[in-house]
């Protein structure tokens, strides 16, 4: 088979997938990739390398989605969803997407803005009174710590922002975290509300003083109750109705339904001598988790949501084209590019980098050192899933697998070298 006859084939096995697809669930539109500038053999080199990992036993499965110019050109599965049963996986399988859920909650957080229900300048203890009055551990120079009240009130900014200074239940005050059984970011197996469980963080100490330092940790669980308080209604009914519903990702949830749980991919790890080894079930945030058999009871806007590749890419096209999906508007514009500017300056502290309103923000390519555009936002979750979106060059990119601890596999790197790769027209 020649290299046309074989993107030809590829081309046409993808529309046939699309054609199973139930017609509730319209996919984005396609298109050859020549169409919006893109390169079909640049994008068949990706699937060479990604299908690659597969076979070199680096990956047991990933699925990859590239749109251009509000337009799938490639989406595709690679591997096995569970390599056990022998399963092979399919571009609609399901992953633990992690913290790719925060972007998701910070957008649900923003349209209670623009309905006059919260300010990003609010005092989240006007919504959960715990927060009214919050402390921060402060480490001795003879050893131990001081726990010593907040200089100022934490707001629904900081949370968006990181720099509320709550972490994961790590810092100088880990062993009130441990002892509260609060670490970590998985809710999932929790037998308690998302509210119940951030009013306890209220009563522990933080890490750094509210607005000072960028502290990755449960700054968005926290931005979920607040979403719960200020509309009334519980997160994941919040998001249905006017995100995931309005978006059509209804592959997108907390829980699974259990007529899907057959489609939701297997967890693996890397482990010390690099073989890649199914995790426990269901182990926790390192295992299988109770995603299907949990008490679904604790919506973590932090970690807690499960999605597809075309489902998450709804969400970033959305932010792409300013707020809107097909003829569905769920954020202003103005709101957008309030989410897709730096907010931190010197705080994140990563080349290149700033940090929005629930995405890192681009700010020197040169700095970063890795292909993109200045403007360019994203993030990924702790399954080793990423996402961006480049504005400049129109382009949306989701990969997917579920891989932790990932070990050394350089996958990321290669997957965005090859995408702008295959750019051939700016």
């Amino acid at each position: 088979m020649n290299e046309c006859s074989r993107r030809a084939a590829r081309w046409t096995a993808s529309l046939a997938f699309l054609a199973g697809l139930p017609l509730s669930a319209a996919p984005l539109p396609r298109a050859v990739p020549e169409e919006v500038g893109m390169s079909s053999v640049g994008l068949e080199r990706m699937s060479e390398v990604l299908g690659g990992y597969v076979e070199e036993g680096k990956l047991v499965g990933c699925v990859a989605l590239v749109a251009r110019r509000g337009r799938v050109v490639y989406l595709e599965a690679f591997g096995e969803r569970d390599r056990e049963a022998r399963a092979a996986m399919r571009p609609d399988d399901i992953f633990r997407i992690a913290s790719q859920s925060k972007a998701l909650v910070s957008a649900a957080a923003m349209i209670l803005q623009e309905e006059g229900r919260l300010l990003l300048s609010d005092p989240v203890g006007r919504y959960i009174p715990a927060f009214e009055k919050t402390t921060v551990a402060v480490r001795k120079e003879e050893g131990g710590y001081d726990v010593v009240p907040a200089e100022r009130p934490v707001t629904i900014r900081h949370l968006l922002t990181h720099t509320a200074g709550v972490g994961y239940g790590g810092g100088d005050a880990e062993d009130l975290w441990k002892e509260a059984g609060i670490q970590g970011w998985y809710f999932a197996d929790r037998d308690e509300a998302i509210a119940a469980t951030v009013d306890r963080i209220a009563g522990l100490p933080f890490e750094a003083q509210p607005g000072a330092r960028w502290v990755y940790g449960y700054s968005t669980d926290i931005l979920g109750a607040v979403v719960e308080k200020a509309s009334g209604q519980p997160l994941d009914a919040f998001l249905e109705e006017r995100l995931l519903g309005p978006l059509g990702m209804e592959d997108t949830h907390f829980y699974l339904p259990r007529e899907k749980r057959d489609r939701l991919t297997v967890v693996y790890s890397t482990s010390e001598d690099g073989r890649i080894e199914r995790a426990p079930d269901p182990g926790g945030m390192i295992g299988q988790g109770a995603y299907v058999d949990g008490p679904r009871r604790s919506f973590s806007g932090g970690a807690g949501l499960l999605s597809t590749a075309e489902d998450y890419a709804r969400f970033l096209q959305m932010v792409a084209n300013g707020g809107s999906l097909g003829e569905r508007r769920v954020l202003a514009p103005s709101t957008v590019r309030l989410m897709t500017v730096d907010h931190v300056g010197d705080l994140l502290q990563r080349p290149g980098a700033g940090f929005g309103l629930g995405f890192s923000v681009l700010e020197d390519l040169g700095e970063r050192g890795s292909p993109g555009s200045v403007g360019e936002v994203g993030w990924g979750g702790a399954y080793h899933s990423t996402y961006w979106i480049d504005p400049q060059l129109e382009l949306v990119a989701v990969y997917l697998t579920q891989l932790i601890p990932a070990g050394s596999i350089d996958d990321h790197g290669r997957f965005r070298a090859l995408v702008y790769a295959a750019v051939v027209e700016e």
